[in-house]
């Protein structure tokens, strides 16, 4: 996987908190950059971003619930970390039930808030690796021949060689080449490994 640059994106509208967070997390190494309304961010989104969001919940016009549910819309894979008063906490048990990561309850302690993006981006990047892991595994399947495909399928629903040449009305010996080349292109030794990885993408397949 290519080296990813990750950022903090903080997302509040109190000009203070979010100056104090920009601070704090470039005095931890960590490249931030900082937005004021929802509206901006989401004006600014894109799928290439990495790292996570720190949002705030509430926020006027539109909230940090109503900025996560147009980044799911977009299929963002952006972890969230909310940051709550004391009355949005069961806001933020439902903003978790739709996929943010973490909250973190005003007032709270910085270095609590770290461990929490630490984590957000320690999930981010495993999140990037598993996709750029599927990435290559279609790359590779649509590197075979249609005939190399159909040797493959039933490979990985366990036909025997004998049985796919008789099928197929090829020799056995046909299909052993076929089944050489799928293994070399799909860059595996073991059945095994190519049935985890072919099921692994097996919806983006068959969507193709």
């Amino acid at each position: 996987m290519t080296d990813i640059q990750q950022t903090v994106y903080v997302v509040e509208d109190d000009e203070a908190v979010r100056d104090s967070l920009e601070l704090l997390l470039k005095s931890d190494g960590k490249p931030v950059k900082t937005y004021e309304s929802a509206t901006s961010f989401l004006k600014d989104y894109s799928d290439q971003m990495a790292g996570c969001i720190v949002l705030d919940i509430r926020m006027p016009g539109m909230d940090g619930m109503e900025l996560q549910k147009k980044l799911n819309e977009k299929h963002s894979i952006l972890p969230i970390i909310f940051v709550t008063g004391h009355g949005d906490v069961p806001m933020a048990v439902d903003a978790m039930k739709e996929g943010a990561v973490d909250f973190i309850q005003k007032p709270y302690r910085e270095e609590a808030l770290l461990e929490k993006i630490e984590a957000a981006l320690a999930q981010d990047l495993e999140q990037r690796k598993s996709l750029d892991e599927k990435q290559e595994i279609i790359r590779r399947v649509k590197s075979l021949t249609p005939r190399e495909h159909e040797i493959m399928d039933r490979m990985i629903a366990g036909q025997a060689n004998k049985v796919i040449a008789i099928e197929l009305e090829i020799s056995q010996r046909t299909v052993e080449i076929h089944r050489s080349r799928v293994m070399h292109k799909m860059g595996t030794h073991s059945l095994a490994h190519l049935v985890r990885m072919v099921l692994s993408v097996k919806d983006r397949i068959d969507a193709r």
